[in-house]
């Protein structure tokens, strides 16, 4: 798989973000391997779904895929946890606004209320406060700590007579500087990626005096948030 990896950073350092042309001989010079084993590269990264190949009587264009784009972000992550120094906190911004009253259902489950209390210290208010993101500074970081390279603090999914309820990532977090809550990064959720769900041992819109439209800010103290 490493080797793997590295051609498909080779075609991405070459531009095969979008459509380029390359032959064998070529691209076996970038990797430092023989034509036979680039060639058969090349085709493997294309059986995994990573790049897109053509052929014609001109040669080869390769262009790499979104799941090959995925992969490259997912290893760029890997790569920044290792070297890089993390903030100690990170803030995002984003509209309050009202579900679909499902929130109160989830956080009243016995299976996930057991865990939220040992693991995130609160009784929880039964409810979400749902909060929209819209900047793309604040979409990456929701990106970010959705990823492998901060691990949260992990509530098991579980099962009871009826269905099975997922595993959820949690971020211990203050709302507005003030008010103590965690993030759910929920895995089965109705919600695009660009909403946060939020819990609180308040009721938060009481405590806050906050509104549908109003804008809050929420502060990931990341120092806190480890399993």
């Amino acid at each position: 798989m490493a080797e793997l990896w590295f051609s498909l950073f080779t075609l991405a350092n070459l531009g095969a973000h979008e459509i380029i042309e390359i032959s064998s001989i070529e691209f076996a010079e970038k990797i430092g391997a023989s034509q036979q084993t680039a060639s058969r590269r090349l085709k493997d990264l294309e059986k995994k779904g990573l790049v897109t190949r053509m052929i014609s009587h001109k040669g080869q264009s390769i262009r790499i895929t979104k799941p090959g784009i995925e992969m490259l972000h997912k290893i760029y992550l890997l790569l920044d946890n290792m070297f890089s120094q993390k903030p100690q906190k990170l803030k995002v911004e984003g509209e309050i606004f009202s579900g679909m009253g499902e929130g109160a259902y989830y956080v009243m489950q016995q299976g996930y209320a057991d865990q939220f209390k040992d693991k995130l210290g609160f009784d929880p208010y039964p409810g979400t406060l749902n909060i929209k993101l819209s900047k793309q500074p604040d979409l990456q970081i929701r990106r970010v700590l959705e990823s492998d390279s901060y691990p949260g603090i992990e509530i098991a999914g579980f099962k009871d007579k009826q269905r099975t309820y997922g595993p959820v990532k949690c971020f211990l977090v203050k709302v507005n500087e003030s008010v103590q809550g965690a993030i759910l990064l929920i895995k089965r959720t109705h919600y695009r990626d660009n909403v946060l769900e939020i819990i609180s041992p308040e009721f938060l819109r009481e405590k806050l005096k906050l509104k549908d439209g109003d804008q809050i800010g929420v502060t990931v103290e990341l120092l806190n948030n480890n399993s």
